[in-house]
């Protein structure tokens, strides 16, 4: 006999359903973005929809899941970037430093991808959670924990440092002045 639940879970089991089906590739994309790592993205957010079937309502009472779920991501992986920078120290100090050479970048790697691994975390942040996410700087501001000064600050930094690195890419200059006659 199949075991029956109640409907109250039923409910909450097809609400995730729902919300996974809905957010799941577009979060795995910008946490693509942010981190430049597939599989690192495809596991925070697999991690961010764990932790919220593990909270007793599941996604009652949270008005946006996929908010949610961006932010406890995006947390996860500023919390194993935070860990990884303490094992390297780590282990660096307990052996002697030997020289690492990356591969060179897989075809499958876009200009884009390699510009935003390139730039600082911090910058690489705002710009995924603003362009991917299509986050105000209100919306990112209360993501990070970080004013909303802070956030343009980052954006307009940001751009810029992407503008270095991207062959072709130019900002918007402002127009020349048109010369006004008076009779």
């Amino acid at each position: 006999m199949e075991p029956r639940w109640p409907v109250e879970d039923r409910e909450r089991c097809e609400r995730a359903r729902g919300v996974y089906h809905a957010c799941y590739r577009r979060l795995v994309t910008q946490l693509y973005a942010f981190t430049t790592d597939l599989s690192e993205a495809q596991d925070v957010v697999q991690e961010a929809f764990a932790r919220a079937a593990a909270r007793p309502g599941g996604f009652t009472g949270i008005d946006n899941p996929e908010a949610w779920l961006r932010t406890v991501a995006v947390n996860v992986v500023r919390r194993r970037w935070r860990r990884r920078k303490l094992l390297d120290l780590i282990m660096l100090r307990e052996r002697a430093v030997q020289r690492h050479v990356d591969a060179g970048p897989s075809p499958e790697r876009t200009d884009l991808t390699e510009a935003l691994d390139a730039i600082p975390r911090t910058y690489r942040e705002v710009i995924v959670l603003h362009y991917y996410a299509d986050l105000s700087v209100e919306e990112i501001s209360a993501t990070l924990g970080v004013p909303g000064g802070t956030v343009k600050s980052r954006l307009s930094r940001g751009r810029a440092a992407l503008a270095e690195r991207l062959p072709g890419y130019r900002t918007p200059t402002a127009a020349p002045a048109k010369e006004v006659r008076h009779a």
